[in-house]
């Protein structure tokens, strides 16, 4: 227990320190009483402020703040950390031995309803909103810890867009915290209007396809990263946030993953790194099987597979290509449109083309499922970016299969293969645990162990503290009483 000093310098000091300085502390100076009022710009309601605390004071006469209904005292400068924490304003006096705080946290009415690309089933259905105070207030309310930080930029030139950047400081590492800071303030744009634009200002490598930051709307996810010792960066006026440093796997670990039991979040998981493949490698390997590789189909395919391309006059490569545009052009068409008329024209589309094209001869039965796998496939990934990038990388391993044939298809693999064991996000191996390789860590990649086995964060985030907590289910060994 921390006891109240009689110098009002002091303890504010005390609480700032302990506070790390948060640049969304706030402080407001009574001169003539010799007082000061903190809280926290983020959590406080300042209509609740001027109405519980200004206007008693001022329309009233000979009113003692002490005295106001809303007033609790403490003499505890632990408590009134975490009172400050919750969304209270505290009032400190020279002279005196207590604390008066007053219960002035926010309730925002804005409806922070569940990102469309990030749904769950089973979890939180709230999301981040274009409002910088209120999706830190988000993560304030789910961490209230002294330790969670705030900083403050102004990026643009032109735009002077409000930047904040989150981290546990006891967590997150002192050396990456630094990094993004040089990075920030390198920064020497007229213009920065959202993440997306700091995304390529930051990024290790910007000629990758692959993302290097992982881009989210949920506030749980951005708070599980956080307390893993990655650092959030948020913009005024997005709702999404970004997150450093991540690795290939954080793209297809999702809150669900660790809402539902633990062999149904690794049932789900296994699926997501299985539509990786499915994504980049199926339309591939048909063309190469049908082109090059024939004797590797089952006798009992051959005859239906002939006969389904024997009279198309396109070859494997170029029905493949037409394929993926021709789904490309319903997925954009789909997402310009309104929302009714967009969801009809990826139905009816797709149905209506598909079965046009193959009724016509110009493309097989076959290579329609195929491409629909694949388009399927590209859309369970948790994150729009990663599927973005399989999209993207269908068309290079279409052409080398069509090319050379799995050979093309291996000589790709390979070079995709180095380029993420040598991609890097903010010095994190962008393919870690696999490279480096930590045993330890796989016990959340490809399967996602029980929490209670998981006592340790990731080693690729570089957390001070990586053990997470003692033995949740000591309760086994112990016994009852």
């Amino acid at each position: 227990m921390k006891k109240v000093a009689k110098s009002v310098e002091k303890n504010v000091q005390y609480l700032i320190d302990e506070l790390n300085k948060t640049d969304d502390l706030r402080m407001r100076i009574f001169e003539q009483e010799k007082a000061v009022l903190l809280y926290y710009e983020t959590l406080v309601d300042l209509e609740k402020m001027q109405n519980r605390i200004f206007s008693p004071l001022t329309e009233g006469e000979h009113v003692h703040i002490e005295t106001l209904p809303w007033a609790i005292t403490t003499g505890n400068l632990n408590q009134v950390v975490r009172d400050l924490l919750q969304g209270q304003a505290v009032y400190l006096k020279e002279g005196s031995s207590e604390v008066i705080t007053f219960n002035v946290d926010s309730v925002f009415n804005r409806d922070a309803s569940e990102p469309d690309i990030e749904k769950v089933v089973r979890g939180p259905h709230d999301g981040l909103v274009e409002q910088l105070s209120v999706n830190i207030n988000q993560i304030r309310k789910r961490i209230q810890n002294h330790n969670l930080v705030v900083r403050y930029y102004q990026l643009g030139k032109k735009t002077n867009t409000k930047i904040a950047v989150m981290y546990m400081k006891d967590i997150a590492d002192p050396s990456i915290v630094d990094e993004v800071d040089r990075r920030l303030r390198a920064i020497q744009a007229d213009m920065i209007l959202s993440p997306g634009f700091l995304e390529e200002y930051l990024d290790d490598s910007t000629m990758s396809p692959f993302p290097q930051m992982l881009s989210t709307e949920r506030p749980d996810r951005v708070t599980a990263n956080i307390m893993d010792g990655r650092i959030s960066i948020m913009a005024d006026g997005s709702p999404t946030a970004l997150v450093v440093p991540v690795t290939f796997f954080s793209f297809y670990q999702a809150p669900e993953d660790y809402n539902s039991r633990w062999y149904a979040g690794s049932f789900i998981r296994m699926i997501r790194l299985a539509s990786f493949i499915i994504a980049i490698g199926l339309p591939a390997f048909y063309i190469a099987v049908v082109s090059y590789h024939f004797e590797v189909i089952p006798d009992s395919l051959i005859i239906p597979i002939k006969s389904s391309i024997n009279d198309i006059p396109f070859p494997p490569l170029i029905e493949a290509l037409m394929m993926v545009v021709i789904i490309e052009l319903i997925r954009e068409a789909g997402i310009r449109l309104p929302s009714p008329v967009g969801q009809t024209i990826g139905i009816v589309g797709g149905l209506v083309i598909g079965d046009a094209v193959v009724k016509a001869g110009l493309i097989s039965n076959i290579m329609v499922i195929v491409i629909a796998l694949t388009a399927i496939a590209s859309f369970v990934v948790p994150s729009n970016e990663l599927s973005i990038t399989l999209r993207i990388l269908t068309f290079p391993f279409i052409l080398a299969a069509g090319t050379l044939g799995f050979v093309g298809i291996v000589f790709l693999l390979l070079l995709l293969l180095i380029h993420l064991t040598k991609l890097q996000s903010f010095g994190t191996p962008y393919f870690a645990p696999m490279t480096p390789l930590r045993i330890k860590d796989l016990k959340d990649t490809f399967l996602r162990f029980p929490i209670n086995m998981m006592r340790t964060r990731p080693k690729d985030a570089h957390p001070q503290k990586m053990s997470t907590g003692g033995d949740s289910r000591g309760w086994r060994k112990r016994g009852r009483k």
